[in-house]
């Protein structure tokens, strides 16, 4: 890590401002080559914990990683569910910077298992893990002002029908299990997560248990770019997110989990409706638009602390 030529020169508040100045724009956030990373999933079909067609998904991942110069370690593990131990596997993509820890930006990549119909998840495990892909292309040609660690969430879906304590978020809980073995859980200075993000019909409500600053941050960058997707209006939902906070990490969860027809009759969450019609580019894009132009003040904060 190369830290101390910045922290000299411009002291730890104002490394990245002094980043940011120097560094040739970065580019454009692109929803459609987020939705074709989702169209290529969902053409692999249903991608539950622990099958083939998971592993098909994480080597899709890793080749469009490693075509832009972006590497990634896979951090296997095999929990105990309620159907027997399941083989799992995080997918970690590094992207370094100068400053001290790291920040993570994550979602999960697993689909729900259902037996009675072919569940495709083009949403729900489809969106989040196209948008990290592509969000990545975004940073790797950034000058970041700290590490920024892409993870790809295995296991967040209870292999159960219900979403009953501990049968949910493996790989969440696994990934701060082993930081915190590992003596590095300080190194992640805060994580935002993003879970189903491409709904063409996209409300993202404040989450009501996430980090207040990473929140008012994300939503006045929404402010300022006059999106409508973003509202202030709040709910509570437990994700991946939930793990890191009880340990301490500061994180927010950018989520819609009213997903709906447009008329509201018809829900598409966890059924077989969730498919890749049901998406949006512009969606991703807005979220994507919004998350880089927060990243300056949050990269910021962090280096502040």
């Amino acid at each position: 890590m190369i830290r101390r030529p910045f922290t000299v020169a411009c002291g730890l508040v104002a490394a990245a401002a002094c980043l940011h100045a120097a560094q040739p724009a970065a580019p454009a956030f692109d929803g459609g080559r987020a939705y074709e990373h989702i169209r290529q999933m969902v053409a692999i079909g249903p991608r539950p914990a622990g099958s083939a067609a998971l592993q098909q998904t994480r080597d899709y991942i890793k080749r469009q990683l490693s075509a832009i110069g972006v590497k990634t370690e896979e951090q296997p593990f095999e929990p105990q569910t309620p159907i027997g131990p399941i083989k799992m596997v995080n997918l970690r993509a590094t992207i370094p910077g100068p400053g001290r820890g790291r920040l993570v930006i994550a979602g999960h990549y697993d689909t729900k298992l259902f037996r009675e119909f072919s569940f495709v998840g083009a949403n729900d495990g489809g969106s989040s893990a196209a948008f990290l892909v592509e969000l990545a292309r975004v940073l790797k040609a950034r000058q970041n002002a700290i590490t920024i660690e892409m993870l790809f969430l295995d296991g967040e879906e209870a292999v159960r029908r219900d979403w009953a304590d501990p049968d949910h978020t493996y790989g969440s809980r696994h990934y701060v299990e082993a930081a915190k073995k590992a003596g590095t859980l300080s190194d992640v200075r805060a994580l935002i997560l993003v879970d189903m993000i491409g709904d063409r019909n996209l409300v993202i409500k404040r989450e009501t248990n996430s980090t207040r600053w990473l929140t008012d941050t994300i939503w006045a960058a929404a402010k300022r770019l006059k999106r409508p997707e973003f509202v202030d209006a709040a709910t509570p939902i437990e994700d991946d997110h939930m793990e890191f906070l009880a340990a301490g990490v500061d994180a927010v969860d950018i989520i819609d989990l009213e997903y709906f027809s447009p008329s509201g009759q018809e829900m598409y969450w966890h059924t077989q409706q969730d498919t890749l019609d049901k998406v949006s580019a512009g969606s991703m894009e807005a979220v994507g638009q919004v998350l880089l132009a927060a990243l300056p003040d949050i990269e910021k904060r962090l280096m502040s602390k």
